[in-house]
C-alpha cells in the first residue's frame, strides 16, 4: 500500500498542457470528496471550493491568471475545469490558535486540503496545477465571492498532455532530515 501512495507522489506533478477532453463530474466529486476529507486546525474547514467548467466563466478566470509581459500560466485556458480554493474565516478556537501561535492556520489547512486535491487528481489519472499568481480582485468580481471570503488558489484540471512525467530535482533526505535537533551543517 506504502510503495502505491508513494509511486503515486513520485508521478504527481504540475500539468501545464491538457487535453481539450472534458473530466467527469464524478471524478470531480470523488476528488472533491478527498479534499472535504482533509484536517483543518480545530476542525475549522476554512474553505469553499468553487468548481469551474463553464468555458465562459473558466476563460475569463484563465485571464486573471495569465501576464503578457512574464509569460506565465497561458496554459490555464486549455485545463476543462478550474477548482478555486477560497479562504473563509475560520471558527473561533482557529482563529485564536492563529493569534497566540503566530501562524496562519487556514492557509496551512488549505494547504493540505490542496494537496489532497491534487493526489486525488493523479490517483484518478489527471493532472492539475496549484496556481496562486492571479489577480484577485478578477477573480473575486467573476465568481461574485463575498468581501469576507478570499479566493487563494486556483487548481487546474483535466487529463495530461504528455503521459511521462518529468523527472523529479528535489533535495535528497540527509540534506533537508534532522533528528532529534537541528544541526548546522
Amino acid at each position: 500500500m506504502l510503495e502505491q501512495f508513494l509511486h503515486l507522489v513520485r508521478t504527481r506533478e504540475s500539468v501545464r498542457q491538457y487535453l481539450p477532453d472534458p473530466v467527469h463530474p464524478e471524478q470531480v466529486e470523488r476528488i472533491l470528496e478527498a479534499a472535504r476529507l482533509a484536517p483543518s486546525a480545530c476542525n475549522a474547514q476554512p474553505w469553499t471550493f468553487i468548481v469551474v467548467n463553464d468555458p465562459e466563466i473558466r476563460n475569463k478566470l484563465a485571464d486573471a491568471t495569465s501576464n503578457k509581459l512574464i509569460g506565465l500560466n497561458h496554459f490555464t485556458k486549455q485545463a476543462p475545469v478550474h477548482i478555486v480554493v477560497v479562504m473563509e474565516p475560520a471558527n473561533l478556537t482557529s482563529r485564536i490558535g492563529s493569534v497566540v501561535k503566530q501562524k496562519h492556520f487556514p492557509l496551512i489547512d488549505i494547504g493540505i486540503a490542496a494537496e489532497h486535491i491534487c493526489l486525488a487528481a493523479a490517483a484518478e489519472g489527471l493532472g492539475t496545477c496549484m496556481i496562486g499568481w492571479f489577480h484577485e480582485t478578477t477573480v473575486r468580481n467573476v465568481l461574485s465571492i463575498p468581501a469576507k471570503s478570499r479566493p487563494v488558489l486556483i487548481i487546474t484540471l483535466g487529463w495530461p498532455a504528455n503521459e511521462q512525467p518529468r523527472e523529479k530535482r528535489r533535495k535528497g533526505l540527509g540534506d533537508i532530515v534532522r533528528y532529534n535537533q537541528y544541526q548546522s551543517g
